[in-house]
């Protein structure tokens, strides 16, 4: 490969670095920050690119480990009185601005691996195959992360149970409707004792 037909591919795909990026941080200007380290690191091993493999999926994992990597080396505090006064602060807001807010929020909650399926998947839309690539997962992994990640917004969003919880109580009514099966005449005999004695 060239160096400029790749310097060409790297400038293709920088859109869709941005909308991954912005998914993982969360926040515009460090997304640009790590998209320019993840270039400055798909330059630097620009000889290690396979011509004729998924170039996407490659500057992808280069993004994803640059990011991991970055929130390994810096756990950021901040004091309550050194934070800008307008960070504090909270404006009068529109309901569809709640409700971005609100979904900004449950966004955030989401497992990264989650978040990041979801966003690529179905906002870049990009396909099951190319996202299972670039996490380094398998495909049904990959609709997996999607679906679960769809479902549990839902649940936050329309004030549902959570998926867990749900899961667990149906459980728990199964095993109840089984040991009420084995022991139901019992019960039936016992109740209907108590209710005559009454």
């Amino acid at each position: 490969m060239t160096a400029s037909s790749f310097h060409d591919q790297v400038i293709a795909i920088l859109p869709k670095l941005r909308v991954q990026a912005l998914a993982l941080t969360r926040n515009r200007t460090t997304a640009e920050d790590l998209v320019q380290d993840a270039v400055c690191n798909a330059l630097a091993a620009q000889a290690s690119f396979i011509p004729g493999t998924n170039f996407g999926a490659w500057m992808h994992r280069i993004l994803r480990n640059r990011f991991i990597s970055d929130l390994r080396k810096k756990r950021e505090t901040t004091d309550i009185d050194d934070a800008p006064q307008s960070m504090l602060a909270v404006a009068a807001r529109h309901d569809d601005r709640l409700s971005l807010m609100e979904l900004d929020a449950a966004l955030a909650r989401l497992p990264d691996d989650q978040r990041e399926a979801l966003v690529l998947g179905v906002l870049e839309g990009m396909s099951y195959q190319e996202l299972a690539e670039m996490s380094g997962c398998a495909v049904g992994t990959a609709k997996s992360r999607v679906f679960r990640a769809r479902r549990q917004l839902e649940v936050w969003l329309t004030g549902e149970e959570s998926v867990s919880d749900a899961g667990g109580r149906r459980h728990s009514e199964r095993v109840q409707a089984k040991a009420a099966k084995k022991t139901g005449h019992a019960r039936a005999g016992s109740s209907h004792m108590s209710v005559a004695t009454v």
